[in-house]
């Protein structure tokens, strides 16, 4: 009797299915890792931290983002473009709280995870927000502005960036410990925004000094904007005679605070950020409960704790280690 064709490609399929199955399940796990920028020291640590998770669980993570944190197409076409190549999870930090709502929802309709990190997304549609609590980040600025100028004068906050929801955290939590911890203070500017670079945060700052030459405080909740404003009180002989506290860690502002150019740094764990997003995403692959919100820490910095094992951690984790290739 002759063997049907239909019956002998299905055992050819039957006998050959083990080693299929076998071989799509040794694929590596695949998760991309989407910064907001990949030129601020900030992402480089997230990707040192990313790439942690990665060697210890035998992962394989794709970092890609825009090079500047304005590029708001240039991010949701990343999105877009890994959610075609169908990546298992995606870990998120969304340049605006609103454009990459859109995005995120697709890559849920397709199955794939997302992670937000550093920055929230006005959406229900990811697992986990891994983040500062920003609003608290900018509480502990105001705070120590507030001691420093001895709960009175003139202060300054120079904004980021329209749409950057983490910043508008910071800038919102400021604002409210300055009425708390400095009620008679007064708020001399606190409606210009600086933009994504250094650059731009520097013209913005120059432009602030020169209209309110009485200043007693200012804070900024970023590192560009913290570095341009930095600059800006460096050109204007200002530096260190204006209570300055700012948000982030990089080599020229941890240096401003040792000559107290810059008085005060409140600083996130961005390599705990990158390591917490990545295994969060792969816990939530697995099946295992997650959190909706996982807090990564910020602490105050100061020229006298500056060097005590806790902040060295936190500012300078071993980018080089993990950032080798």
């Amino acid at each position: 009797m002759k063997r049907s064709p239909i019956l002998s490609i299905s055992a050819t399929v039957l006998i050959m299915f083990p080693l299929v199955y076998s071989c799509i399940k040794d694929t590596k796990t695949t998760i991309a890792v989407i910064p907001k920028g990949t030129s601020h020291v900030f992402w480089k640590s997230v990707h040192a931290g990313a790439k942690k998770a990665e060697n210890e669980l035998g992962i394989e993570i794709i970092w890609q983002g825009p090079e500047k944190e304005d590029d708001r197409q240039m991010q949701i076409q990343v999105v877009q473009n890994f959610i075609s190549r169908g990546v298992d999870a995606i870990v998120l930090a969304p340049l605006d709280d609103v454009a990459l709502v859109r995005p995120v929802r697709a890559a849920a309709k397709r199955k794939i995870p997302t992670v937000i990190i550093d920055s929230d997304l006005k959406s229900e549609d990811y697992v986990s927000f891994v983040a500062t609590d920003n609003f608290e980040g900018g509480k502990i600025a105001a705070r120590e502005l507030a001691r420093l100028c001895e709960g009175r004068g003139n202060i300054l906050l120079m904004r980021y960036a329209e749409g950057s929801a983490s910043t508008a955290k910071r800038e919102e939590g400021f604002l409210y410990g300055i009425r708390e911890f400095a009620p008679d203070a007064v708020l001399v500017s606190t409606d210009q925004y600086a933009g994504v670079t250094a650059e731009s945060a520097l013209q913005t700052g120059q432009n602030l000094i020169n209209k309110y030459a009485e200043l007693d405080g200012i804070f900024c909740p970023n590192e560009s904007t913290t570095f341009g404003m930095l600059r800006a009180l460096q050109t204007a002989g200002k530096a260190g005679n204006v209570v300055f506290v700012g948000f982030d860690a990089s080599g020229p502002l941890t240096e401003a605070l040792q000559k107290e150019e810059i008085h005060a740094l409140v600083v996130q764990n961005p390599f705990n950020m990158g390591y917490l997003g990545v295994t969060t995403a792969v816990q939530s692959l697995t099946g295992k409960p997650v959190k909706k919100r996982i807090d990564t820490g910020a602490m105050l910095v100061t020229k006298e704790n500056f060097s005590t094992p806790d902040v060295q951690q936190a500012i300078s984790p071993a980018l080089d280690k993990w950032l080798e290739e």
